[in-house]
């Protein structure tokens, strides 16, 4: 059979890498950091989804001191609403709710949980694969980017600080 072939799992990934998203959420920076910009798709894979991000106008590293976080790397996290008003401009885009975790896993482990950005000269580019949830079961939440890396065992949300950025998860259409 052709799965049998050693080129077949080379041959499958280059023509997923080339199939446009299934989904994607525009991410727009707030009041916390305006010039943030960018993009997270979401495609279908064997057994999961691939998750890839392009992000722009991440601020600048900034070490803990006193009794304020650092900032950066910056948490990265699926929100359970697809709605990203800004609301308090000091606390903004509460009205896109708590992490996504729709098996009641402990943070860390939630569907939405997701690796921190590291920003390059505020320029931050990843892909990666997961097998929490399929495409379909992302459209209508949000992705929200934090100021501060996500530590994966604060309950219930990561203490990753105040919320920069937000991007609604929509179906993408050529």
């Amino acid at each position: 059979m052709f799965i049998n072939c050693p080129f077949y799992f080379y041959y499958r990934q280059v023509a997923l890498d080339y199939m446009p998203p299934e989904a994607a959420a525009i991410i727009k920076g707030g009041p916390l950091a305006p010039d943030i910009t960018g993009v997270v798709t979401f495609k279908s894979a064997p057994g999961g989804t691939m998750v890839c991000v392009d992000m722009f106008g991440l601020p600048q590293f900034r070490p803990a001191e006193g009794n304020k976080q650092q900032i950066g790397p910056f948490g990265f996290h699926i929100h359970e609403n697809g709605n990203c008003e800004v609301g308090d401009v000091a606390d903004p885009f509460k009205a896109a709710g708590g992490h996504w975790n729709p098996n009641g896993q402990p943070h860390g482990n939630h569907a939405g949980d997701f690796p921190v950005l590291f920003s390059n000269h505020g320029v931050a580019r990843m892909c990666f694969f997961t097998d929490k949830f399929m495409v379909r079961d992302v459209v209508g939440k949000s992705i929200v980017i934090h100021e501060s890396p996500d530590d994966y065992r604060t309950q219930p949300a990561g203490n990753s600080g105040r919320r920069l950025a937000c991007g609604s998860v929509k179906v993408y259409s050529i």
